[in-house]
């Protein structure tokens, strides 16, 4: 009999090969076999785990007060806003994550979007596939040079794309109370507050963790706020932006544009108003994902659940209050 059980909860990768491998160091039964998607299905599945690797199972203050023996919760992804983190530092479980392993990705993929944007490169597409050749369909188009990018939020993947964005000529400003003044001046970046940002940016992409506090940041009062012609990125999550007052001023072309990777609820229902909006582009919250980068989080995932196991603090701790409670060893990595 296997000395550890670990239970995934929910996935959606064609493969758990690399978990299973790096999991193989120590004695675990890893069982792979639930989809879950409410907490009743996640009791049931890892009542009596040793470890939890998830992805999008809510794992709330009831499932956690019945975790009879977990020691640690392992998230696919960068973000903890599915899992209680206060409730796990109670009961002295080490929840864990993977902050660095789509930097590029996400970077990438708000550029692609901000361009996508302001080239109007989804709707020219369409109209030369209906037979349309006309530029002029996509007036007015203006150059990215000398525009001013807002980042609402200055970690690890803003900061990547903020060099890329200044490659193009771009002026980046951002806000984030978290970050000193130090760190954005060393990339060359004004940190402004949030009012001055939207007032003044012709791009604002969005790039902070999810938390009651974040929780509808931008809504009707940031809009009224922002010029006509700005175009709004999300690749973070998508209850940080009010959608309703996001849709209310697209309709009345109080802003240009938003291009969104993440929404309120997803996937997306079939009679969304976004989707019939031109000015928006959709993508189906893709932005972590390259092959490198899922082969990344589903390594550092698994070897989270191996840190703990074996008696170690994982490199990635989402909970470091968590210490107070378990004592394990500190590991170089």
């Amino acid at each position: 009999m296997a000395v550890f059980k670990v239970v995934i909860t929910d996935y959606e990768y064609k493969s758990l090969q690399i978990e299973r491998k790096i999991l193989e160091q120590l004695d675990m039964e890893f069982i792979t076999s639930f989809q879950c998607r409410t907490e009743d299905e996640v009791i049931a599945a890892a009542h009596d785990a040793d470890a939890i690797l998830t992805q999008y199972a809510p794992i709330t203050d009831k499932v956690i007060s019945r975790l009879d023996r977990c020691k640690v919760i392992s998230r696919y992804g960068v973000g903890v806003n599915t899992i209680d983190l206060h409730a796990a530092t109670r009961k002295g479980i080490v929840v864990s994550n993977c902050t660095d392993y789509c930097m590029d990705e996400v970077a990438d993929h708000a550029l692609a979007l901000l361009l996508a944007s302001a080239r109007k490169i989804a709707q020219v597409n369409d109209y030369v596939k209906q037979g349309v050749w006309d530029y002029k369909r996509a007036i007015p188009v203006f150059r990215l040079r000398e525009k001013v990018l807002g980042l609402v939020g200055f970690g690890k993947i803003p900061q990547n794309l903020c060099v890329k964005a200044q490659a193009l000529g771009m002026t980046v400003t951002a806000y984030d109370p978290y970050i000193s003044n130090d760190v954005t001046a060393r990339f060359g970046v004004l940190q402004v507050d949030l009012a001055t940002l939207c007032r003044e940016s012709d791009f604002i992409s969005v790039h902070v963790p999810l938390t009651p506090d974040t929780q509808g940041l931008i809504g009707a009062e940031q809009f009224r706020l922002m010029k006509p012609g700005v175009i709004v990125v999300n690749t973070s999550r998508g209850p940080l932006i009010d959608e309703q007052a996001l849709i209310t001023a697209l309709a009345s072309r109080q802003i240009a544009g938003a291009a969104l990777d993440v929404l309120e609820q997803e996937p997306i229902r079939p009679d969304h108003p976004l989707l019939s909006m031109e000015q928006v582009l959709l993508t189906p919250h893709a932005a972590w994902y390259s092959e490198d980068s899922e082969q990344e989080l589903k390594g550092k995932i698994a070897q989270n659940v191996v840190d703990v196991l074996s008696g170690f603090y994982p490199r990635y701790l989402a909970n470091p209050d968590v210490k107070y409670k378990v004592h394990l060893k500190e590991r170089e990595h």
